[in-house]
């Protein structure tokens, strides 16, 4: 594989597997209880009628520690899978999402996918 962007496979792997995480544990830093409800609330509904979600690909989420570039590719999607997989088991409340607000089970699903593709953009297959 190759990367266009600035980040490694590794990193964006890591970077969605925080971003599941903290849909359950809570994100670091939220937007403004304004924003969530209004700018934040109509991006994500339109990217729920699109089934697609544009953002900086490079943007770290607010208040999540630094990733490093050149982390291990096998660690980086062991993590993820295990984020995953602790996503699709947990049944307590999810925690609002820090730009959007309040996401139901099914919405989170989709922002977790519709991030995760919109990462995908910037890393190609070398055959």
């Amino acid at each position: 594989y190759q990367t266009q962007g600035k980040w490694d496979l590794a990193k964006v792997l890591i970077h969605c597997a925080q971003s599941v995480d903290y849909s359950i544990q809570g994100y670091p830093q939220h937007k403004s209880d304004f924003f969530k409800k209004t700018i934040g609330s109509l991006a994500f509904s339109m990217f729920e009628s699109k089934k697609k979600m544009t953002h900086g690909l490079d943007e770290a989420i607010p208040g999540a520690p630094d990733i490093a570039n050149n982390q291990s590719l096998t660690d980086a999607i062991t993590r993820l899978e295990k984020s995953l997989l602790d996503f699709k088991h947990y049944q307590g409340k999810l925690a609002p999402h820090f730009a959007y607000g309040e996401l139901s089970k099914a919405q989170y699903s989709l922002a977790h996918v519709m991030h995760f593709n919109n990462h995908l953009k910037e890393i190609d297959l070398i055959s």
